[in-house]
């Protein structure tokens, strides 16, 4: 035994956990919860739990709760080899809030969870503060969460991030399955880019295969593939929200891992299925460079990435133009894509047609 360890005793410090870093995180990230609050959200950071004032629900009828969870998966690797850390929360807000809204529901509340190797209480504060933003942006609360130090888990610069939504629907506006009609139309909102899904493929060939620096200059793109990747995930939910207001909609698919054609047909009913004419859109370039750059067949990146769509709305045919003006007016970026016929001979639920617009 060294006399050191005879002397000196272990601490949680020793261990590799600063508490005192993780105070000073709380701290910083103060300003940017509060940022969030809702009129039904009481007390502030710091409790053991987040309250939300459920009496505000007294005027439904009868309150259906929504729940979702989701991360952001491997894009998390592009944040800390650029050191950005406050856009990553969009992407956790955008997967979480946008799962909520596909049955209707408007998301309440976020809670989030922050996993470091090391406390950096700037780095932490960052973070939440691109949550807090993206909880503005999808009108919900953010209420709570919990950062937690990993060391000898995780390297000093790694981390990860999650995070839980709660959302309401009146039972009798619930979209899904059920309400969709042969002769619907799906109008389809434009993503920001690769949004969340897909980076272990895009990392592999990009870094892999191609061998590409996050500081490269990528023609396509006119700036750095590093800010390309790291474009945040459009947040939908207002505006899904804003549209089952002005038009009829019955249902709404949120295209994230799987791709367009396996999440729209998460939503259609067994008899009837859905077209989506690929010539109704152009993909943007990252989705072209990724696949030229590492070979990758455009089936293998139908099914991973969202190739251009990152949100599905389906509606009657005699809602289409007022749909289309009022996402135009929240400077939504959309266009009728396809729409739902007869099971017939199709055996999946949903496929593409068609070749991408150039």
């Amino acid at each position: 035994m060294s006399e050191k360890s005879e002397t000196t005793g272990a601490s949680y410090a020793s261990a590799g956990v600063d508490i005192e870093a993780g105070d000073r995180a709380v701290e910083l990230m103060k300003e940017w919860v509060k940022k969030t609050k809702r009129p039904e959200v009481l007390g502030g950071l710091g409790g053991f739990a987040g309250l939300f004032d459920a009496s505000a629900l007294k005027r439904y009828e009868r309150p259906l709760l929504a729940s979702a969870t989701d991360g952001v998966g491997t894009k998390v690797d592009i944040a800390r080899r650029m050191g950005v850390y406050d856009t990553i929360g969009h992407d956790l807000v955008g997967m979480v809030v946008d799962d909520l809204v596909v049955c209707g529901a408007e998301p309440l509340f976020m809670t989030d969870y922050i996993c470091v190797g090391k406390v950096h209480p700037e780095r932490v504060a960052a973070l939440v503060k691109g949550i807090a933003e993206g909880c503005v942006l999808a009108g919900c609360a953010l209420v709570g969460g919990e950062t937690a130090e990993h060391p000898g888990l995780l390297g000093p610069d790694d981390f990860d991030v999650a995070g839980a939504g709660t959302g309401v629907v009146e039972y009798d506006q619930l979209l899904g399955a059920d309400r969709i009609r042969e002769g619907d139309a799906m109008i389809a909102m434009a993503s920001s880019g690769l949004h969340s899904n897909g980076y272990s493929l895009v990392r592999n060939v990009v870094f892999d295969r191609a061998g590409w620096s996050l500081e490269q200059e990528i023609e396509e793109f006119g700036r750095t593939l590093g800010e390309e990747l790291l474009e945040p995930t459009k947040i939908y939910s207002l505006d899904c929200l804003a549209l089952t207001r002005t038009a009829e909609v019955h249902a709404f698919s949120h295209v994230t891992g799987g791709g367009l054609a396996n999440n729209l047909a998460r939503v259609i009913p067994d008899h009837l299925h859905a077209t989506v004419d690929r010539s109704t859109w152009t993909p943007g370039a990252v989705f072209d460079v990724v696949g030229r750059a590492g070979n990758v067949e455009r089936l293998e990146l139908e099914k991973t990435l969202n190739m251009g769509v990152g949100m599905i709305a389906v509606v009657p045919e005699q809602s289409v133009d007022v749909a289309l003006a009022a996402l135009a007016d929240r400077g939504v970026d959309s266009w009728v894509a396809g729409g739902i016929t007869a099971r017939g001979e199709h055996r999946e639920g949903a496929a593409l047609t068609g070749d991408y617009a150039k």
